[in-house]
């Protein structure tokens, strides 16, 4: 099983954003983050998973995923497959059609202490804009 952490951040909101990805597999430890561009804060959470599943995708297509964010409202438009907010809609089909590709895949809401490498990794996009 592959436990994946991800965040978004955002400087104003909308504003700069990046976002962070942690990833355990065992003894591996694996950091990404990438700068984003302007977004608010919700559309970087979102952005933030599916590019963790997308590398996840890549990576490790035959493993379970347990992904954890702090982010409740992406959790719960996970968890339920729906969003009222129709920016978010591309979003949530982005994440389904990606599901998919693999056996399993859980998502868990965390609280944010327990999420601080995925943080500090969205906050490093930001800084450095990469």
């Amino acid at each position: 099983m592959i436990e994946v952490y991800t965040d978004g951040a955002s400087k104003g909101n909308p504003g700069p954003s990046g976002i962070g990805i942690y990833i355990k597999q065992g003894e591996n430890q694996i950091e990404e983050y990438h700068y984003i561009g302007v977004y608010t804060n919700h559309e970087a959470e979102f952005l933030a998973v599916i590019k963790a599943l997308e590398y996840c995708g890549e990576h490790f297509p035959t493993e379970i995923i347990s992904c954890r964010s702090d982010a409740k409202l992406v959790v719960d438009a996970i968890e339920k497959n729906y969003v009222k907010n129709q920016i978010f809609i591309s979003y949530l089909n982005q994440i389904n059609s990606l599901i998919n590709i693999f056996p399993h895949f859980f998502i868990k809401w965390i609280p944010q202490k327990q999420n601080k490498r995925a943080d500090s990794l969205a906050r490093k996009a930001i800084i450095n804009k990469n």
